[in-house]
Order: C-alpha cells, then sequence, then structure tokens
C-alpha cells in the first residue's frame, strides 16, 4: 500500500492518508477507554455460569464417586479458577498487541511441547480413557486449551507474515496445514477430537479472512471434511456415536452412546418456556452424567426455561458480533494482525459455543467440548478470560490511536 503523505510536513509528524481517513470515520467511538458494554456481557456470562455450575454439582456428593466431597466443591473451585482467571487476564491486558505477535510464534512452540509432554504415561493425568491434564497440584492444566489461544495468536501471525504468499499453495497453504496437522495428531492421541475441530476451524478461518485463494479454501474445507469423517468410520466408538445421535431415544441407544443426549433432551423438554425454578432440575440428580461441564446448558434450560437459554445465545451472539467490529475496527486502522487477533477470537468463542448447544440440544453429534466462560473446568476458564483480556486490549488500542486523531 502506497504511503500518501500530506504537502509541507515533515517525515516524522506525517501520516498515511488512508489511515487519517480511517481514524476520523472511527473517532466517536473513542469517547470510551474501554469497551464496557463488552466487561459487563463477559461478566454476565462469568456469574450465569457460576450459579449454574453450582446448581448442576450439588447433587454430586450423593454418588460414590464424589461421596469425600462437600456439596459447595465444584462451586468453590469453579469460582478459584474464575478469579485466577480474571487476575490472568489483568496481566495479559497489559502486554501490548505487538509483543503478542512478537511471541506468538514461541508460544506456539511451547503449545506443542505441552501437548508432547500430557501424552507421557505417568506425567499426563488420565480420565476416562483420555489423556487431556498435567498435573499442577493446584489445578489441573489441559494443554489443548491453551493451544486454542496460540493457534489463533500463530494463525494471526503467519498470515501477515505470509499476505503475499496466500494464493500459494506451496508458500501460503502447506507450513499452516503442516502445523495444523501436527496440532491434530498429538490431539488425537489424547483423543481430543472436539479440541482439534475447533483449532482447524480457527486455523482455516484466519487463512480465509486473510486473503486465501477461495478455490484453495473451497479445497481445504472438502479436504476437512473428509479428513474428518474418516475419523469417525475408522473409530468404532465414534462411529457409535454418530448413529446414537441419529435415533437418541432408541432402546439400545439410550442406554448405551445416546444415553446422556437423551436425558438432555428431556432435561430442555422439562424446562418448557420459562423452567422448573433455579435448583428443581431432576436431571442433574445423577440422570445426566457431568451436567456440570458439557451439558451445563441442559439444566439451564431445564431450570430457566426457553428464556434463559435465549438469553445466553443472545450474550454469545454479542460478544460475537463485537469481536467481529473489533476486528475490522483494527484492520480499517492499518492493523492486520491485531484485527485478525480479534476476529481469531470470535470466531473460537462463537464457534466452540455454537458446538456446545448443538450437541445439547440434539442439532450435532455428542462432542467433549465445554461452553466457553460459563462450564466447569479451570483450564477452559482461565484461557477464555485471557482471550478477552487479548481482545479488550485490541479494542484499547484501537482507542488510543482513534483518541489519538481526534
Amino acid at each position: 500500500m502506497l504511503s500518501l503523505r500530506l504537502p509541507g510536513r515533515g517525515r516524522g509528524d506525517s501520516q498515511p492518508l488512508l489511515r487519517r481517513a480511517a481514524l476520523r470515520a472511527a473517532s466517536p467511538a473513542s469517547a470510551q477507554s474501554a469497551d464496557f458494554a463488552m466487561l459487563w456481557v463477559v461478566a454476565a456470562l462469568l456469574l450465569i455460569g457460576l450459579v449454574m455450575v453450582y446448581s448442576a454439582s450439588i447433587a454430586l456428593p450423593d454418588s460414590s464417586r464424589f461421596a469425600n466431597y462437600a456439596p459447595t466443591h465444584f462451586l468453590v473451585r469453579h469460582l478459584m479458577a474464575m478469579l485466577i482467571g480474571v487476575a490472568a487476564g489483568l496481566v495479559a491486558f497489559a502486554v501490548p498487541v505487538r509483543e503478542w505477535q512478537a511471541w506468538s510464534k514461541w508460544l506456539f512452540l511451547i503449545g506443542l511441547v505441552l501437548l508432547v509432554i500430557v501424552l507421557i504415561p505417568g506425567v499426563g493425568k488420565s480420565v476416562y480413557g483420555a489423556r487431556r491434564w498435567l498435573s499442577l497440584y493446584v489445578f489441573n492444566l489441559q494443554p489443548s486449551e491453551l493451544m486454542k489461544l496460540f493457534v489463533v495468536l500463530y494463525a494471526a501471525d503467519y498470515t501477515v507474515r505470509k499476505q503475499d504468499s496466500m494464493q500459494s499453495v506451496r508458500k501460503g497453504f502447506l507450513p499452516m496445514g503442516a502445523a495444523v496437522a501436527l496440532v491434530g495428531m498429538l490431539l488425537l492421541l489424547e483423543p481430543d477430537m472436539g479440541a482439534f475441530v475447533v483449532i482447524a476451524a480457527i486455523a482455516m478461518g484466519l487463512l480465509y479472512l486473510g486473503g486465501v485463494n477461495g478455490r484453495l479454501f473451497a479445497a481445504l474445507v472438502v479436504i476437512a471434511g473428509t479428513t474428518f469423517s474418516l475419523l469417525i468410520w475408522l473409530s468404532p466408538w465414534r462411529r457409535e456415536r454418530i448413529f446414537a445421535y441419529l435415533d437418541p431415544f432408541d432402546e439400545a441407544n439410550t442406554l448405551g452412546k445416546g444415553y446422556q443426549l437423551s436425558h438432555s433432551l428431556i432435561a430442555f423438554g422439562r424446562g418448557e418456556l420459562f423452567g422448573v425454578g433455579l435448583g428443581g432440575s431432576v436431571e442433574k440428580l445423577h440422570y445426566l452424567p457431568e451436567a456440570h461441564t458439557d451439558f451445563l446448558l441442559a439444566v439451564l434450560g431445564e431450570e430457566l426455561g426457553l428464556v434463559g437459554v435465549m438469553v445466553v445465545i443472545a450474550l454469545f451472539f454479542w460478544l460475537t458480533r463485537r469481536a467481529f467490529e473489533i476486528g475490522r475496527q483494527s484492520i480499517k486502522l492499518e492493523r492486520t494482525f491485531a484485527g485478525l487477533v480479534a476476529k481469531g477470537i470470535g470466531l473460537w468463542i462463537g464457534l466452540q459455543a455454537f458446538i456446545n448447544m448443538g450437541v445439547n440440544t440434539g442439532l450435532l453429534p455428542t462432542k467433549g467440548l465445554t461452553l466457553p466462560l460459563m462450564s466447569y473446568g479451570g483450564s477452559g476458564v482461565l484461557v477464555n478470560c485471557v482471550a478477552i483480556a487479548v481482545l479488550l486490549r485490541v479494542d484499547y488500542e484501537n482507542r488510543q490511536l482513534m483518541r489519538g486523531a481526534a
């Protein structure tokens, strides 16, 4: 892009005309130094999640597996994760976007190392046959959650660096494709196909937003769809999940792979329009397994009804839309990396929320993905808070630029 300078000004204080036009067009939004509306939306999601995690987990000590736990066990741990997440978010907000870009490649490498370490027997913690966690004594760290943020940063930086090569398969796509394939291989060894789906979608989405050739992107979609279909078809237990998803109330499926989905649908059915009342869920009483994690929305739907579910959907829709608005604003200000990071975070949170809601309502096959900012899970809440802080930092720097142009 040509840098057109105003006549009569020195080199030091001149500015491209296009950037000046963008600043003038966006300057009304810089009246505030921070996006308080986003803070309120995120706070609402965190607090609703906290209340629902407590409601969904309060009866768990009645079972033999959690007999030694207090009724407030999961509430306290979730609250601690929220507080740690907010503290980490404050630190992340203080880091300039240029520093995130400088560290993006190293963070991605650290994420790969953690994904390898978690697979080491005796080091990685295994739950229900999946080896996804590293025990840090205070809490368990899930590297796949960290990798979602690291992939956003790495893919945004890669797209900026390879801007002139995005139309080339060899120079533009293959290096990023190889990186995502390596991450996917490590995730499938855990196994954690849900995280792989989200990470692959983030990478592909940012390549598309970065200007990859349309035909090449279409080919990528076909390749990705074929790959995931083969992974499902070649895995008997994944294949059984698909069949159970197609008919969850079949007797064989209801007592097997379709058990969670059938009880999730029963929960939504009991909730009707306004719900049975906070704390009144029956499905959380050991009928719906792990209701405080992947199926938190089902308990919310039973207790708060369709109205409560629609409020949560509206909050996620607003947050995703706002992230893309911040991204577009950054790109207008010629801050391409910042803009792609904002859009990547919006794509990640919006897609993961959509998948979780789709699983809970029977729109999508059962997949182990939590509801961002709401479900129980220390790593997820921590990384979500850091991602929101990075998004707020992008918006803050946009506002500072616009304020400087006023």
